[in-house]
């Protein structure tokens, strides 16, 4: 089967910088990382992507594959390089260098360090609805988590009278045969007798019955800051799910879903308000009260005013998170031509079209295309 070329599985040219090609391996890996994208051939492609960062990130592997192409890592090309293939590169490896542990995928069970060590815990992600008042001025809201947390009775350990694992000798993780297309090779998988931490119990846990968790549900207050929008996300620290071996616990994201306000349309730290005149209003100037996040101020309306003439009111807007600064308040005029009358305003508007009100240049110059 032919390959794709790697530069194109990427979507970099061949003058491609080291760090365009890091930068679009990342956008890539966080695309088709099978945690995050459940469709078919997800998970292939994961592993396309990291075969192909595998060469490009490495100056020889590029160089070579730049002169013989696929040739140069399966034993065809001239230039004496020794048999190569997808299976020799530690995929797992690159992934964690890049996005950390917890980014990371097992493939093939292959893993390169023991797992007996520290793990951070799982990290939550939980969707929080805002009012947009809420959204503007911040607030504190509680939400109710169901969590792994450690086991009080065993301290985590998930038993007693530790001793040593036999099958794996202490090391978390043992070597199996497994078949490929390549034929018969070696990768380094997690013990399953000990389940990655080098140890066993003469007896389990029955709190937790050897899991060192325990489930509890957690009431957390969320104080959510000044200026959120729609998709930000706020982190609490260590209050995810409990870690493993000692490691620390996971993290809580908060990503925010805000409703629509009726009046005021809100652009990033902007906010919009369309406010309604009459054709008097427009025409003769007023001075009009306006809603704006805080209280009414009176606005200014200059004399022939037209629908979508905006107004700005400066540091009206938005506070920015985590920031002094605010956006601006932008307001759009929009003349309203009534459309019930009665007969004092028809007669008044009847005689007002008898004067000269199409002396404006404006209907001067569309009257010069008249036939």
């Amino acid at each position: 089967m032919n390959k794709k070329d790697y530069y194109e599985v990427l979507g970099v040219s061949k003058n491609a910088t080291d760090e365009e090609i890091k930068r679009a391996f990342r956008k890539l890996a966080k695309q088709y990382h099978p945690d995050v994208n459940k469709e078919p051939g997800a998970e292939e492609k994961f592993k396309e992507i990291g075969e192909a960062y595998a060469i490009l990130s490495d100056p020889d592997k590029r160089r070579q594959y730049d002169q013989f192409g696929h040739a140069a890592f399966d034993g065809a090309a001239g230039g004496g390089f020794s048999g190569f293939n997808a299976e020799d590169i530690d995929l797992s490896s690159i992934f964690d260098d890049l996005f950390g542990s917890s980014f990371g995928f097992n493939f093939g069970g292959s893993t390169r360090r023991s797992s007996n060590g520290p793990v951070k815990g799982k990290d939550r992600l939980v969707e929080m609805n805002l009012t947009f008042e809420e959204a503007v001025f911040g607030c504190k809201k509680s939400i109710r988590l169901d969590l792994n947390e450690t086991c009080e009775d065993c301290h985590g350990k998930g038993g007693f009278n530790e001793k040593t694992c036999s099958k794996c000798n202490g090391r978390g993780t043992i070597i199996v045969e497994q078949k490929s297309m390549f034929g018969i090779f070696q990768t380094q998988t997690t013990c399953d007798a000990c389940h990655g931490t080098g140890h066993t119990f003469e007896r389990s846990c029955s709190t937790c019955h050897g899991s060192g968790h325990v489930k509890a549900t957690k009431e957390i207050v969320v104080t959510v800051p000044e200026g959120v929008d729609t998709g930000y996300q706020l982190r609490i620290s260590n209050k995810g799910e409990a870690g493993l071996n000692g490691g620390a616990n996971g993290d809580i994201y908060i990503e925010f879903s805000v409703k629509k306000h009726e009046f005021f349309t809100r652009e990033d730290e902007n906010i919009y308000l369309e406010v309604p005149l009459t054709i008097a209003e427009a025409a003769l100037g007023c001075k009009k009260e306006i809603p704006t996040l805080e209280n009414n101020v009176i606005l200014e309306i200059k004399p022939g005013a037209s629908t979508g003439d905006k107004l700005k009111l400066k540091g009206k807007g938005i506070k920015v998170p985590n920031s002094l600064r605010k956006g601006d308040l932008y307001v759009i005029l929009n003349v309203v031509t009534p459309i019930k009358l009665n007969r004092k305003q028809k007669k008044l508007l009847e005689e007002l079209a008898e004067t000269e009100l199409d002396d404006e240049a404006i209907f001067k110059n569309f009257k010069k295309h008249l036939k």
